[in-house]
């Protein structure tokens, strides 16, 4: 795996010492690949997060959003059934697993799902009045006033 060096950066910036040192943990870090996962864009402001759960049903996940975070679990109980099955060859994992996920402001779970195998995580953004694009009406000199309109 190729090592970025982010030193250059650190000499000729100020104040980004967090960020430089977050890219360096992320870069060094190992990526997360189990259970795989997608992100994809549904739509202009929402996504969905679909996470590959083999084996589980929809009481062995829990699913948690904690300020800008979403947090997914899923943990199976051993059975006695489990116990009695004898595998030649164990592909499907079935292990505790747990996936966190930064969002963005404004970002909210709208809604899940499981189906096939699939956990489908549905996210919304949603922004409030003040903080949304307006139109701001510019006013001119040159334009006639109601003072101007009355005759004497």
């Amino acid at each position: 795996m190729q090592r970025l060096d982010f030193s250059p950066f650190y000499r000729s910036t100020v104040g980004f010492d967090r960020l430089f040192s977050r890219l360096d943990t992320l870069v060094t870090e190992d990526a997360k690949t189990y259970p795989p996962y997608n992100i994809e864009r549904t739509g202009e402001d929402t996504y969905r997060v679909t996470i590959a759960v083999a084996g589980f049903s929809s009481g062995d996940i829990a699913i948690e959003t904690k300020e800008n975070s979403l947090q997914v679990k899923g943990a199976r109980e051993n059975s006695a059934n489990d116990k009695q099955r004898e595998f030649l060859h164990r592909g499907i994992a079935e292990r505790a697993f747990e996936l966190r996920f930064q969002l963005a402001d404004y970002v909210e779970v709208s809604g899940a799902a499981l189906e096939n195998g699939l956990l489908h995580i549905e996210l919304k953004r949603e922004l409030p009045d003040s903080k949304r694009p307006r139109q701001i009406e510019i006013k001119s000199d040159s334009a006639p006033t109601l003072e101007d309109k009355t005759v004497n």
